[in-house]
């Protein structure tokens, strides 16, 4: 009776533990947590999900690649009103049927080589030139969404000029947390 006692509670005690670690989320593709000292002793420090959270992923950098301007949304309304930037969402047509900042634009990030005339630049994928590009605003679903970082890096290699290219790390995670309005069904 004993043994059958200690293997459920040992059983009800890996569910337990599977379902917590099922509730953490990564905080970058190496770490999971980590532990700092504090006053009253050390605190581990990872991330659990939420209902705030839009997606899972791991947080992306402020500044994807170097040079890359990171921006708030104070800066992003301006934006959106001065005709030498370009908002641009870069999610998947799915992602930005549910929601999207009003007055942005649509180039998902699996098209962002094949469409850089869209930001100014000449030519076709591979043979871009990017002289006379405008600055382009780049955003995704937050700061754990690697869909415009992803874009950003693309965009690089392809010739943008890194200068011009800014980087709304909140995305549509803070835009919505904060209250702002969202335009929803924008294809």
């Amino acid at each position: 009776m004993k043994s059958i006692i200690l293997f459920t509670l040992l059983a009800v005690s890996a569910v337990s533990n599977a379902i917590a670690d099922d509730h953490l989320l990564q905080i970058s593709p190496e770490v999971k947590s980590i532990t700092v000292k504090t006053e009253d002793g050390p605190v581990t420090i990872q991330r659990e999900r939420n209902d705030m959270q839009l997606i899972g992923g791991v947080l992306q950098p402020l500044v994807p690649v170097a040079g890359v301007h990171p921006m708030g949304e104070l800066e992003v309304i301006e934006a959106l009103n001065d005709p030498a930037f370009l908002v641009v969402d870069m999610r998947t047509t799915d992602w930005r049927a549910k929601s999207t900042i009003p007055g942005s634009a649509h180039v998902p990030y699996t098209e962002v080589s094949l469409r850089m005339d869209e930001f100014g630049c000449k030519g076709s994928e591979g043979n871009w030139d990017c002289n006379e590009a405008i600055k382009v605003v780049a955003f995704c679903n937050g700061p754990a969404c690697s869909q415009s970082p992803i874009a950003i890096r693309a965009m690089v290699r392809d010739g943008f000029p890194v200068d011009r290219i800014y980087y709304y790390r909140g995305g549509m995670q803070n835009w919505t947390v904060l209250g702002l309005t969202v335009l929803e069904d924008a294809f």
